[in-house]
């Protein structure tokens, strides 16, 4: 009946353990949708817990993780296709594909199966967007139909190059691809506001105690322009710009903090939309027991409602 699991939710919902978990009982595969954590080196800040994929001692084989060097643009365009050749390479072998991932625009392009095109750089556009504040910038972006992921737009950098992609395809439609008719079981996790808040805090200072900052010197160090780091948003955005001396410790902790919980309701407002326009998602309570979980999506992917 489906050909395809998707376990989607907000930063500190738990869906990685709970797709893991799934995959494990399936005898599936991962493939992450998670447009940071293609970047390898780039681990503490993306929240790529690695060890999160191995069971009992067990490692449950995982998909777009570590595919480019940091300090690439990587995008949506090229994630469809990458995206395709794993679920293709899983289904050749037998194993269930699980999408697992928080990416909105991500999980969305490749359900939709559009086809997108490799957007060109658009210099007399970014040229008349020069000197524009992020304000300025998200309203002009709002005036499109927001086929980028506004997500994770919280440098006029990424605002830029997301009015760059839709004035593009204004004028270049995006068409139907030959895609593989997907069935995708989508399971959201639902996680309550409070619980949310209290997990993204402390997770924050889990990681900043687990050496995020060292991540950050290190990739400055290897000679990442700080302004592809803060291109990347969120925790590279502020420990570069603490680490540049235009943040104090404490100013970037708190800017940082604040920056994660906007970003996470704006992910689940995304998902939202989602439903919105048709998806079928079935949510379910991070709070229930692990188990719990896991079996009420081993019955619906089984067909039992």
């Amino acid at each position: 009946m489906y050909n395809l699991l998707a376990v989607i939710g907000p930063t500190a919902s738990g869906k990685t353990n709970l797709a893991v978990h799934l995959a494990r009982a399936l005898r599936g595969e991962i493939i992450s949708a998670d447009s940071r954590q293609v970047y390898r080196g780039m681990d503490i800040g993306t929240g790529k817990d690695l060890d999160e994929y191995r069971i009992d001692g067990q490692t449950v084989p995982c998909h777009l993780i570590d595919i480019v060097d940091a300090g690439y643009k990587y995008n949506v365009f090229e994630y469809q296709a990458d995206f395709l050749n794993a679920w293709e390479d899983c289904r050749r072998r037998g194993a269930v594909p699980v999408l697992c991932g928080g990416s909105g625009l991500y999980v969305e392009a490749v359900l939709k199966g559009y086809r997108l095109l490799a957007v060109p750089v658009n210099e007399t556009l970014r040229a008349s967007l020069a000197g524009l504040t992020l304000p300025e910038l998200a309203a002009r972006l709002a005036t499109y139909k927001k086929l980028h992921n506004t997500t994770e737009i919280d440098t006029p950098k990424r605002a830029v190059r997301a009015i760059e992609i839709e004035e593009y395809y204004r004028t270049h439609p995006r068409e139907e691809k030959e895609y593989p008719t997907l069935t995708p079981l989508i399971i959201g996790v639902d996680v309550s506001r409070e619980v949310r808040r209290e997990r993204i805090t402390r997770r924050l200072h889990e990681r900043l105690g687990n050496g995020m900052v060292e991540e950050v010197r290190r990739l400055l160090a290897e000679g990442i322009p700080p302004e592809d780091l803060i291109y990347y948003g969120l925790e590279y955005k502020y420990l570069t710009l603490y680490l540049t001396g235009r943040l104090s410790y404490e100013d970037m902790v708190s800017q940082l903090n604040t920056a994660i919980h906007q970003f996470a309701k704006r992910q689940m407002t995304w998902f939202r939309k989602m439903e919105r326009e048709g998806f079928d998602i079935r949510w379910i309570d991070a709070g229930m027991p692990l188990e719990e979980r896991i079996g009420q999506v081993l019955s619906w992917w089984n067909g039992h409602p």
